[in-house]
């Protein structure tokens, strides 16, 4: 969809199927409905509308499944309105999918949580000192450096 003419469409029919799913959609089954995203093909026949719905926890999946409903029997209305709209000849074919993304991004962010706090637990568990020696950094031994060998050093830094 690098194509400007198709980003054009697709952010076009995403305005136009959200005012419609707002304004003139009266089906009981439709829950909050949230248009996420449009995918236009490149030939403009097919055009993909990622969707969520929002609805009280438990009641989700009845919600996800009465909206898919929905949506899939309002198709032709807002297809028609699409190409009402657009002005275009060829009006391309409507497919809802529902958009995993909020559901993915929550799991993320609950593994995310897990992980800190089990970063923060091992950092109580530690104690303050330092594994190792309190001066990590190597010194040379003043024993080596007299006359004879300070030149084999020498060599050997070079």
């Amino acid at each position: 969809m690098s194509n400007p003419r198709v980003r054009k469409i697709a952010d076009r029919i995403q305005v136009i199927v959200a005012e419609m799913l707002e304004r003139r959609i009266k089906d009981p089954r439709l829950g909050f409905v949230t248009v996420t995203d449009v995918r236009v093909t490149g030939d403009t026949q097919q055009a993909t509308i990622f969707y969520t719905v929002l609805g009280e926890s438990g009641a989700e999946e009845e919600a996800l499944v009465g909206s898919a409903a929905a949506l899939e029997s309002a198709k032709g209305l807002l297809r028609s309105e699409v190409g009402k709209q657009l002005g275009m000849r060829h009006v391309p074919s409507l497919t809802f999918v529902h958009d995993a993304l909020p559901e993915n991004a929550r799991h993320l962010d609950e593994v995310l949580a897990r992980a800190r706090a089990a970063d923060e637990a091992v950092a109580a568990q530690r104690g303050s000192a330092y594994a190792g020696e309190s001066d990590p950094y190597k010194k040379p031994r003043e024993e080596d450096l007299d006359g004879a060998d300070a030149d084999e050093q020498d060599d050997l830094d070079r």
